[in-house]
Formats: C-alpha cells, structure tokens, sequence
C-alpha cells in the first residue's frame, strides 16, 4: 500500500474541501447570519489539516485499486466528519453523531434529515447543506481529480472506483479531461435551473439551493413542506423536468453536444429509464385521481414530480406520497431500488443493471427451451462480458441481502416494517424520505445514535456501489486487485 500517496491525496481533498466552504461564509457575511465565525473557524481546522496532511507525507507516484479503494472510502468520511464542522460549531447540530448523519446525507446526496425544524437554521447552514448535495452528486473525488493535477497517473482507479454504475468509461483519452467535460455539463445544468426558477418568481437564494438538491439529486429542503411550499405548478413542473434530465447518463449529453443524436436516442438504458417513469407516473396519477385528487393535471404534476424524485434519488417532494394509496406507494416504493441511469448523479440499483438482469432472464427462459444454444446479453449492440454480467447479477443479490439484514436489525429500533424498510431503502438508495415514520413529511430524529450509524454506513454503501467499503473492511482481498476489474 502507497500510504504517503493516499494521504496526500486526502489532504488535498480536505484543502479543497476548506474552499468548498468559502462560498457558505460568504453567504453567512452577507446575511450576517451568526454561523460566519463558525464557518471561518471550520474552513481554517480543514485548511490547517489538510496541509499538513499534503505536505508532510513521502510518497511514491502512482495509484492503483487498492490506493484508489482507500483513497475514495476514506475521503468521504473523512469529508463527512470535517463537513460536519459548521453543524456542530455554531450549535445548529449540536451532537457529533448527527451531526455526522446530516453530512453523509448530503454528501451522498440521500436528503435524509435529523432536523425537525429546517426553516429556524441560518441562512449559512442551509446554503452548507444544499451545496453538500451539489459536491457529492458528481463525486468529490471526481471533483479534486478535475481540478488538481497532483492524483497524476492513476487517477482512473479513483474515478472508477467512485462513478456509479457498473462499468465507467472515460469519455476522452484523459481522466482529468474526462472530469472536466462532467462537471462542465453539471454546472451549465445548474445555471440553467437557476435562472428558470428565477424566471418563475423564486429568490436567488432559495432557486440556487433548491438546484444544488435538484442537479444534484439530493434533496435537502429549506422548507419544513419541502418544494410544497412554493405554490407553483411551473417551479413544480422545472424541479421535476431537471430531477430526470440529472438522473441520466451524463455522457450521452456530450454526445449530444458531438452531434450523435442516433446514439443517444438508440441507447437502451436511456430508453427503459424514461419508460420506467412514463409508466409510472401514468399508474400513479390514475390511482390518486381516482381516490384523492379528481383533478387529472393535479394527479399528473404531483406524480410527475414525485416519480422523478424517487426513480433519481431525489427525494423532494410537493406532497405528502404517504397518505397516498397502497398502490401508488408500491410503485414508489419499487423505484426506490430501480435508480437513475450509471454515469449520473442518482443512486440506487441504476437503470443499466436492471436492463442486463431482465435480458439475462429472457435469456435464461430462452435456454429452457434451447438448452445447447449460446445467447449472448447485448446492450445497445454490443455483447455484456459474461464477467460483467455475473457482477451486475452478484451486485443486486448483494443489495437485496444488505437491505435485508439492514431492515432487520433498525427494526430493533422498535419502529414497524414499512417503516423500517422504508428507511433502510431510502438511506440505501440515496433517496432520503422513505415511509412511515421516515416520510416526507417527518425526519430521521427518532432514532438512536447506533441506528443513525448504521443509516449512515448505509449511505456510504449505496454512494460508493456497496463493494468498495466492503472490500476496504476485507483488505485481505486488496492482493487479488479484485477492483482492477469493472464492477
């Protein structure tokens, strides 16, 4: 293991963490909100830390799976328990563990919240908050190794090893270049989003945070009633259209961008994501018209709205969905395992592995009655590697185990099934609000330290595609460089 260099690495990314802050600082001055000090103090301990952690180091050049597994894992959490500052310094959080919580959720962009009453925080700590989603939702590996030239050869390992999905790809030759054309894509989405929700009557400050949570496909509110609390089909109808536009492949913008229509058009993920929403939110709106709204555009906006933030991880809401019928909460309930597409900002199972594990059964149906015949998954076109295939197929039996023993034990919390499952699904799949005592309308406060803990491990589980804190906690595996291959 190449220690010098993964703790060189960590220290650069408490470095640009500390700068990350400024912007929330500036906020705070320019409100002058009392958390200002608090964040100068924060931004100075990251600094200070990561300095001496960037420089005090020997190291030799090069990063390869193992590096780069330790590298990713270790940098969330130590971004996690360093972002946690603000909340803790200026008493808005003032316990470390939840503290902690509410900085995983927003660094993993899940939304899950342990705070009851978000409109009493200062303007600081719900800009820090927000902009939480907006790093974490492309990666904030992904984001030091796009603007800092030190990670040099053997970057890829990190970028792949954080990019969701079963098999990240560089758009071009260079990593580096490949992260940059990313988050250029992300940030034009994100000024884009704020000048429409300027141009629909928002603030400037509440279109920039409520865009963080979109773009981002976090979540964090800064409304108790959520995105409710803008009466206005249109901020409605805007939030909801950038939810999905975030939740796809962000690659296939830049083929957009390169002129390859075709390409986009013909990709088969893309394809089933959108299906999957068109579906649903035509079953859902036809079950609350009939049982609660009677208005068919009402039911359409609210399950428009709310299939977009589920289906990509979101988890905004205009309503209370769990007061819905039984039906509809299914379908949500679903999505919340389904996922955006790989290569964006939305969690969960991803789009691309249900498509290879629904081609893999037809497959399997196929060879009933043709048992010597040789089909091949195809994608697009193009053959799967069986090697992928048996990865994606191992990968959801893995999450349905971890959301099993995950159910089981925060049922020990003394709370009900649905709203056990539904907050080790929501933590899980990066959603946020689950059901039951985790719906939208209510936090994640009720539960104990350990059960916050383990919502959090969940968190990080699902941001980082479960095998990367699994293999760093059996580090007798590093030796095979079982993360050399796609996973």
């Amino acid at each position: 293991m190449n220690y010098g260099a993964v703790i060189k690495v960590l220290g650069n990314l408490l470095i640009v963490e500390a700068g990350l802050m400024i912007p929330s600082f500036l906020v705070a001055l320019n409100y002058n909100q009392p958390d200002k000090r608090d964040f100068l103090i924060s931004i100075l301990i990251t600094g200070i830390v990561g300095f001496v952690m960037s420089k005090g180091f020997k190291y030799k050049k090069g990063i390869k799976a193992k590096e780069g597994l330790s590298i990713v894992a270790f940098g969330w959490i130590l971004a996690s328990f360093f972002g946690s500052l603000p909340f803790v310094l200026s008493g808005s959080i003032p316990s470390w563990v939840d503290a902690f919580f509410e900085t995983v959720s927003g660094f993993t962009t899940t939304g899950a919240t342990v705070v009851d009453n978000v409109e009493a925080l200062p303007m600081g700590i719900l800009f820090w908050r927000s902009f939480t989603h907006w790093i974490g939702g492309m990666g904030i590996l992904v984001f030091t190794i796009a603007i800092l030239p030190t990670l040099g050869v053997g970057g890829f390992q990190i970028f792949k090893v954080e990019s969701p999905g079963p098999k990240p790809d560089r758009i071009v030759p260079r990593v580096r270049d490949t992260a940059k054309i990313l988050y250029t894509t992300y940030v034009i989405m994100t000024i884009l989003e704020i000048a429409l929700l300027l141009f629909g009557g928002m603030p400037l400050f509440d279109s920039a945070v409520n865009t963080f949570g979109t773009v981002g496909t976090g979540g964090f509110a800064i409304k108790n009633a959520s995105i409710g609390a803008y009466d206005s089909t249109y901020i409605h109808l805007i939030i909801a259209t950038f939810m999905m536009l975030s939740g796809i492949n962000f690659s296939l913008y830049y083929l957009l961008f390169k002129g390859k229509w075709n390409e986009v058009i013909k990709d088969g993920e893309l394809r089933l994501y959108l299906g999957i929403i068109l579906t649903a939110v035509i079953l859902i709106a036809l079950n609350i018209n009939k049982s609660i709204y009677h208005n068919i555009g009402l039911s359409l906006r609210d399950s428009f709205f709310q299939v977009s933030s589920i289906i990509t991880t979101t988890g905004y809401a205009t309503t209370d969905f769990d007061k819905w019928p039984t039906f509809s909460k299914i379908i949500l309930f679903i999505l919340m395992f389904v996922g955006g597409c790989a290569g964006s900002t939305g969690g969960g199972i991803t789009s691309i592995r249900i498509l290879v594990l629904l081609k893999l059964i037809k497959r399997e149906i196929s060879k009933i009655f043709h048992p010597r015949a040789v089909i091949p998954v195809k994608v697009g076109g193009k053959i799967v590697p069986d090697d992928t295939v048996r990865s994606i197929a191992s990968f959801f039996v893995l999450y349905i185990i971890i959301f099993t023993i995950g159910t089981m034990i925060i049922s020990l919390e003394g709370i009900d099934f649905e709203s056990s499952a539904g907050a080790v699904a929501a933590t899980l799949g990066n959603i946020g609000p689950g059901l039951g005592l985790v719906g939208p309308a209510r936090t994640y406060s009720q539960f104990s330290h350990w059960g916050k803990l383990l919502l959090s491990l969940l968190m990080l589980l699902g941001r980082l595609e479960l095998f990367t804190i699994i293999a760093l906690l059996a580090p007798s595996t590093w030796n095979k460089e079982i993360l050399s291959k796609n996973i």
